[in-house]
């Protein structure tokens, strides 16, 4: 056996003792890596792509949900969020599935049939099932409801402002624009 031989098998041999079996085979089963799935949904999410029946298009390949995504009646407004890419933090359920960890900066909640911001500050964090679909990753659980940034959340109710005729409505909703943009001053 020649020397590069050896050494290959002396670095397969040292990676199956350094990382659990699940964790390679997760690593190599799909040809993408599972969080950047999560990551390309939560940043579609961010920008408002589940605010409307056309744009939530763009998250679809990207979810297989266990069950159906409700009507949602409040979003939820978030400065930011981050994924743990440390496949060490994951539960790894299987080579084909896995729980990533999540955590929102929240900051408060709006209510679509008051429209109203209820100032609610906090860390949020929660692990989302992902699991190989016809040899995609796809998030499978749980279904939460839309976790949107501020800015673009405000820009969506300018935009509901323009198009609605009831004074009282509009009224209700430069409200809810100004309660979204001095969240973001503080």
């Amino acid at each position: 056996m020649g020397d590069g031989m050896r050494l290959c098998l002396v670095g397969l041999a040292a990676g199956m003792w350094l990382f659990p079996m699940p964790v390679l085979s997760l690593m190599g089963d799909l040809t993408n890596d599972p969080a950047k799935v999560i990551e390309k949904y939560l940043s579609l999410d961010k920008r408002g792509a589940r605010l409307t029946a056309p744009s939530y298009e763009a998250v679809t390949p990207y979810a297989a949900w266990e069950q159906e995504e409700p009507v949602w009646e409040r979003f939820v407004v978030i400065r930011d969020y981050s994924i743990i890419d440390d496949v060490t933090q994951w539960d790894i359920v299987s080579s084909t599935e896995a729980r990533i960890p999540v955590t929102f900066q929240v900051l408060g909640v709006v209510h679509l049939k008051t429209a109203t911001f209820v100032p609610a500050p906090r860390e949020e964090r929660f692990s989302i099932r992902i699991r190989a679909v016809d040899n995609y990753w796809k998030m499978v659980s749980p279904v939460f409801p839309p976790h949107v940034g501020r800015k673009r959340l405000a820009d969506f109710v300018k935009e509901a402002m323009l198009h609605e005729d009831n004074a009282d409505r509009v009224k209700t909703l430069r409200k809810l624009k100004d309660d979204l943009v001095k969240v973001g001053q503080s």
